[in-house]
């Protein structure tokens, strides 16, 4: 622990970052043991960084043990077929390349020495070879130019794109394990899956690599042998997340609507390999359903899904269209399926605890846990999280989480922080309120504060209808729904009026900016990385096709509607003291829009703070510049609202 990770009875910003993240809980084909990682702060003189290593354990709930070490994050672990190996990721030079380490001793293998990052991979059935997607290198001319400072560029052009390469795990005669590409066509590699039969792998791709392109996501199968791609689903929504049943005769994937909206709505469909009519089986809840495999009979296909304030493990039945819930309890993230399709690994937490690996047998679902390395954590008394409703706006129910301050009893008025999440189709879950955040809902109610976290219209979680019934509508109902919790909060009797603050990030930037100009009822507000001037944003953002799609129709096609939901031409109004938060590497909301919001407040005598954290892109990165987003947000409420 080093000198800016004080220890701690209480919550606090350091409190928080000490909780560690659980992530990629993989169960052995045997089912006997799960390889997940953990990730811990690394800051010292010269360093700030997340080290993610991977840890070992039992299924049967034996003490788990670190099993990788170093300076450098081991992050995906995945077993081999036959749980001989375990291969898993690794930036220990340049960049991030593939290991392989035997389970029964000796040092990791890397398996590949590339120029460009290694992002994802699959083991072939026969353990034989790894699928890897690694991003195209630059070429010897363009290391040639870079050296030289002459390293100009054409935006969107010359695009590195990720492909599917097959890494032998056996050396050729000359003892090296050449990469042998797959899919050689300028076409960006997502999520990929072998055929029971290893000689095929499905694999969705997009046009190109820019975050902008996910509606062109479409899916084909290429031949091993030949290294031929051949088209699977086309059409004008998106596909993606195909898995192959386990007969190998069909594909099960995640189809769009038509076209693809920013505010989707999703269906899981079956196709046969051989290609035809695709079928498309009952509507899941929230129509955002994520596929996480087909059982082990090939009746069903397992997928993951918001459910309000949860999330849940479901199956459906591909004959009858059946929907089960297998598992509903608490926030759950990151389920996986073993090899054999008889164990799920996953991630689980609640507001009493903090994230831990589980495990659990798919045919009995009983998670048991895997890990205790938060148990330090958990032992710190944390402030009561419960579940709220309300009426929204149009009469609508909307949820929210409300966290009450440490040591309240009924009948006391506090302060009360209304935090606003991103998206807008976020959803606020019931995970634990020490997790480290740029709003410290823990330290905050540590401090004597009241937090509520908001699910208004346009979150995820609560059907597609609900998910876009904020289109064209920024600012307007979903204000509301807002408004209305907080006053919910204080008809309750446990929120002071005359005591109120408000934060968000991203899209709850936007609505925090948005909320200050439309009311001077929040004592004080934090503006984390939003959009303030949908113009201005629409034209430097990496995802120029987002705003469009919101608001029906380009801004030069109708400049009021534009102009009318964009909080920084409504600056005039704002008497709210704001503190604004952006990372000067953020490409998804860019920082010139908090320099737009900020001159404005301050060119109007508005009491106006912007603090700019380096290197950082739309979500903090590294430790120590979380952990002082984390501080100057507690301390700019405490000396506003304390």
């Amino acid at each position: 622990m080093d000198q800016d990770m004080k220890s701690s009875s209480t919550w606090t910003p350091e409190t928080c970052l000490r909780v560690k993240p659980v992530a990629s809980v993989r169960v052995s084909a045997d089912g006997t043991r799960a390889a997940f990682t953990v990730s811990e702060p690394v800051m010292t003189d010269e360093k700030s960084d997340y080290v993610a290593q991977i840890w070992l354990g039992s299924t049967a709930g034996a003490d788990a043990y670190q099993a990788t070490f170093g300076e450098k994050s081991s992050e995906n672990p995945r077993w081999s077929p036959d749980d001989r190996y375990l291969a898993f990721t690794s930036k220990r030079g340049e960049k991030a390349q593939l290991y392989v380490m035997r389970m029964s001793g000796g040092e990791p293998e890397a398996l590949t020495e590339g120029k460009s990052d290694v992002v994802d991979f699959k083991w072939a059935p026969d353990g034989q070879s790894i699928a890897v997607a690694m991003a195209d290198a630059p070429t010897e001319e363009e290391e040639k130019r870079k050296k030289s400072k002459d390293d100009w560029s054409y935006k969107n052009e010359d695009e590195k794109f990720n492909r599917i390469y097959l890494i032998s795990l056996e050396k050729d005669e000359e003892g090296k394990r050449p990469p042998r590409l797959l899919t050689p066509a300028d076409r960006q590699v997502g999520w990929f899956d072998w055929s029971p039969t290893g000689t095929q792998i499905v694999y969705d791709h997009t046009s190109g690599p820019s975050a902008d392109l996910w509606p062109s996501s479409q899916i084909s199968i290429v031949d091993i042998a030949s290294a031929q791609s051949t088209p699977l689903v086309e059409g004008t929504f998106a596909a993606n997340r195909p898995f192959y049943s386990p007969d190998g005769r069909s594909v099960a994937f995640v189809r769009t609507d038509d076209p693809p909206r920013w505010y989707f709505r999703a269906a899981i469909c079956v196709v046969s390999i051989s290609g035809g009519d695709v079928r498309a089986l009952p509507a899941t809840f929230d129509e955002n359903a994520a596929t996480v495999g087909w059982t082990g009979n090939g009746e069903s296909v397992l997928f993951a899904e918001p459910y309000r304030t949860t999330t849940r493990l479901y199956a459906v039945n591909v004959a009858s269209g059946e929907i089960e819930t297998l598992y509903s309890g608490g926030a759950n993230v990151d389920f996986n399926l073993n090899t054999a399709r008889d164990w799920v690994g996953l991630v689980h937490h609640t507001p009493e605890c903090a994230a831990e690996a589980y495990a659990t047998p798919l045919g009995n679902l009983d998670p048991r846990p895997i890990s205790d390395v938060n148990a330090e954590m958990n032992a710190i008394p944390i402030a009561k999280t419960e579940t709220i409703r309300w009426t929204g706006a149009k009469g609508v129910e909307i949820e929210g989480l409300l966290t009450f301050p440490a040591g309240y009893h009924a009948g006391m008025r506090v302060p009360l922080l209304l935090v606003i999440h991103g998206g807008p189709a976020g959803v606020f879950v019931e995970n634990l309120p020490g997790m480290a955040s740029v709003y410290p809902v823990a330290a905050f109610a540590q401090r004597g504060f009241a937090v509520l976290r908001c699910n208004p219209r346009g979150s995820s979680g609560y059907g597609a209808d609900f998910r876009a019934s904020n289109y064209k509508d920024w600012g307007g109902a979903d204000y509301e729904d807002l408004m209305r919790g907080v006053d919910y909060v204080i008809d309750k009797g446990i929120a002071d009026k005359d005591r109120l603050g408000v934060m968000g990030w991203s899209y709850g930037g936007y609505m925090t900016s948005w909320v200050i100009t439309q009311t001077d009822r929040f004592k004080a507000a934090s503006v984390g990385a939003a959009v303030t001037n949908l113009v201005s944003f629409n034209g430097t953002a990496d995802i120029p096709s987002f705003l469009p799609d919101y608001f029906g129709g380009e801004f030069w096609h109708d400049a009021a509607t534009y102009l009318d939901h964009s909080p920084v031409f409504q600056t005039k109004n704002v008497k709210t003291p704001a503190l604004i938060q952006h990372g000067d590497a953020d490409v998804r909301v860019p920082i010139t829009q908090g320099h737009e919001y900020y001159n404005a407040l301050k060119r109007q005598g508005v009491e106006v703070r912007m603090i700019v954290f380096p290197r950082q892109p739309h979500g903090i990165t590294e430790p120590r510049m979380l952990l002082k987003a984390m501080q100057t947000n507690l301390d700019w409420f405490v000396g506003k609202l304390l």
